[in-house]
């Protein structure tokens, strides 16, 4: 047992919880699988793809960006989001990389 993490995570872990939440919301989920590859959506369209209002894809969003799953660019007066996969899959990465080193 390594009981150097029993008490404390390593900072380089702490932005996984955040990330492993806002991927774990079905309606997140739901959110991310509306990108096709390169895509950029603003919130208006998810919302009509959505049974959701636009407050609350509104929320998911500024949760899935906060979690550095999606990014944001401003389009005049709108704002669109486009998925990170690349940061996404490299944080991903560094887990998997973990539990193999550990099988």
């Amino acid at each position: 047992m390594r009981k150097d993490y029993a008490q404390t995570i390593p900072p380089e872990w702490l932005e996984y919880s955040g990330l492993f939440a806002a991927l774990g919301d079905p309606e997140r989920q739901r959110i991310l699988l509306s990108f096709e590859p390169g895509e950029s959506l603003n919130v208006t369209e998810l919302t009509r793809a959505s049974a959701l209002s636009r407050p609350t894809v509104s929320h998911h969003l500024k949760l899935l960006c906060e979690a550095g799953v999606l990014e944001r660019t401003r389009h005049g007066r709108e704002m669109h989001f486009r998925l990170r996969a690349d940061a996404l899959i490299e944080r991903l990465r560094t887990v998997i990389d973990y539990l193999e080193a550990h099988r």
